[in-house]
């Protein structure tokens, strides 16, 4: 996957595309169903396919203040996208300046004069444009004027027509209930938490369970508690997937007030500091709760270990069940 950040810089040997617009915080399978409508239109028209998203996310922008919300970090964003298929993505900065550029603006001087674009497919409730000015009304009516196609794609929704729409309000709903199966279910693979592994102040390694800690950073906060994980190295001599147990929370036990995530991997010996990791959340084990000391701490997590193995080798669980999923037209 190629990926740009200006809209004035793109190849000519690129232009002339169908390009999926839209946020795709998550990736759930409503964003698949628009990447896949785009993939589709450009196969029969022998066109590049294009994903348009910005960075940061427009609501962190015009609400710096506002609890973590996010469902994926940019980076695991771009490998999901790139692994669906995608062959060129272009972010765009979400500053003052795109923020106030008029829906009419955007369709002129980046849909057109960046990208050339011959097809633009979107979300039945996409919305673009200084003050959200624009939508799928505004966006057919640019279209006819300046001669390009347009594909809207109708709400995705359980087995068709159930009552629950994919989306990542939903998805966030679960995360905060505790609820991984459903908010699997919505986004159509594992959630994913990535980061890079930073110095903690290593209490689990003295007690027989050292842990990579992760700062969550924008990604919402879960319920707190524990958590059946998978856990990716993508390179050095101990590469590879590795099952684990996870706390996400605060460590009330011992006075702490961030909310950070430990990782235990099993079967794993090595140093990770400063890597970056990536951990698949299978499964909600149990909630975050104070201990009395350090004794009984050891047991429950012994005990946490034994459930999530429990639960890792489980077939309802296998990690190919809910893989990032790739869409070949």
């Amino acid at each position: 996957m190629r990926l740009f950040r200006h809209y004035d810089a793109i190849p000519p040997e690129c232009r002339g595309g169908v390009v999926a617009l839209g946020n795709f915080d998550g990736f759930h399978k409503g964003h698949q169903e628009v990447v896949a409508t785009a993939a589709r239109e450009a196969e029969l028209l022998g066109a590049p396919l294009w994903v348009l998203t910005t960075e940061p996310h427009p609501r962190s922008f015009f609400q710096p203040d506002a609890p973590p919300f996010r469902l994926s970090s940019l980076r695991t964003k771009a490998h999901m996208l790139d692994t669906f298929g995608v062959e060129n993505l272009l972010i765009l900065t979400f500053d003052a300046a795109l923020a106030g550029m008029l829906a009419q603006d955007f369709v002129l001087k980046v849909l057109i004069g960046g990208l050339g674009l011959r097809q633009a497919v979107v979300g039945y409730d996409y919305r673009f444009g200084k003050s959200r000015g624009g939508g799928v009304d505004v966006l057919r009516h640019m279209a006819e004027m300046e001669d390009f196609g347009v594909s809207v794609v109708a709400p995705v929704t359980e087995n068709g027509n159930g009552p629950i729409v994919y989306s990542s309000s939903a998805v966030r709903e679960a995360l905060t209930r505790g609820e991984i199966k459903r908010a699997t279910e919505v986004l159509g693979h594992w959630w994913l938490i990535d980061g890079h592994v930073f110095k903690g102040d290593q209490r689990g390694r003295t007690i027989g369970f050292p842990t990579a800690n992760l700062d969550l950073g924008e990604l919402i906060r879960p319920a707190f508690g524990v958590y059946a994980v998978r856990a990716a190295v993508p390179d050095g001599p101990q590469a590879g997937v590795y099952d684990g147990v996870a706390n996400i929370g605060r460590r009330p036990t011992f006075g702490k007030s961030d909310v950070t995530l430990e990782i235990h991997l099993f079967d794993f010996a090595g140093d990770l500091y400063d890597r970056i990791i990536s951990a698949e959340v299978v499964e909600f084990i149990r909630p975050e709760r104070k201990f009395s000391g350090i004794d009984e701490l050891k047991a429950q997590i012994a005990e946490d270990c034994r459930a999530a193995r429990r639960i890792l080798v489980d077939p309802a669980y296998a990690r190919d069940r809910f893989a990032l999923p790739r869409f070949i037209p």
